[in-house]
């Protein structure tokens, strides 16, 4: 047997380690509350109330408006004669949110300008953040796009939750001429799942105008890889130009013909040089 003194020295030890996985225990505990209210302040902060989608009703004496696309994307005319001016309620209204992520110096600003044009509505515009509106009426209910373009440099990341929140489709943006930041749409989608896993995610090359003038074998080896990573993201491509207005509209046009179960007409195109949209 062990004399008293030692017996006594382990029965203190004993009682100082107790001592110290309670206080650990507990030190958990309250990490992971603060943890979650510092979630629900995230979720809150972003000001608006659950979307309920509803499937549009079908007219019978014309196609859906500013939804089904034929022909060129140049022509603007369904969309430009849908914007809506002088609604007197809101019940019409459906909020819809979009979040744009993907390096610096890819298009994206350039890409959500040509989209916007003149009826940008800036709501926010912050460091690293910024925030656009867009209205426009389908078969008598309004559509209003709240865009959040996330800056891609690293003092960006800190954005991530409250522009991903909620979104129904987050866009991951590249330069078709740039390889990087293809690769870098592993990232950004992986981050980005981490606050969202239901929207609908759209993989986007831009500057589709100055990807034409590679060589073809480059050309074929970017649309490789970009449909390789569109497939294990189950995304839908496209091939898009801000200065010529290549695939914009259709993009958005396509969000919400999967949100409300509209037609979409537009075709699968996987020829190299031209402007591929693969689904």
């Amino acid at each position: 047997m062990k004399p008293p003194e030692k017996m006594t020295q382990l029965c203190r030890k004993i009682v100082h380690v107790n001592i110290k996985w309670s206080i650990l225990g507990r030190v958990s505990i309250f990490r992971r509350f603060f943890r979650f209210i510092w979630d629900r302040i995230l979720v809150c902060s972003i000001g608006r109330r659950p979307v309920n989608y509803t499937k549009l009703a079908r007219r019978d004496s014309s196609p859906v408006e500013g939804i089904v696309v034929y022909g060129d994307e140049d022509d603007e005319a369904g969309l430009s004669r849908v914007m809506c001016n002088g609604y007197e309620t809101d019940s019409d209204l459906v909020s819809l949110k979009i979040s744009l992520l993907g390096d610096c110096q890819i298009g994206k600003t350039s890409f959500l300008i040509k989209y916007v044009g003149d009826e940008e509505e800036k709501s926010l515009q912050m460091s690293g953040l910024n925030l656009v509106n867009k209205t426009l009426s389908v078969q008598g209910a309004r559509i209003s796009f709240s865009i959040w373009d996330v800056g891609g440099d690293s003092n960006s990341l800190d954005h991530l939750p409250i522009a991903c929140k909620d979104s129904v489709a987050i866009f991951f943006m590249f330069d078709l001429t740039s390889r990087c930041t293809l690769n870098s749409v592993v990232g950004w989608y992986s981050q980005a799942r981490k606050w969202n896993q239901t929207a609908i995610p759209v993989l986007i090359g831009t500057k589709f105008d100055d990807f034409v003038r590679l060589p073809p074998d480059l050309q074929w080896t970017i649309v490789t890889q970009a449909r390789a990573y569109a497939k294990a993201m189950k995304a839908t491509l496209f091939f898009s130009s801000a200065k010529h207005n290549i695939n914009v509209n259709k993009i958005f046009k396509f969000i919400m013909a999967k949100l409300f179960n509209l037609p979409w007409t537009v075709e699968r195109n996987l020829t190299i040089g031209e402007p591929i949209i693969d689904f």
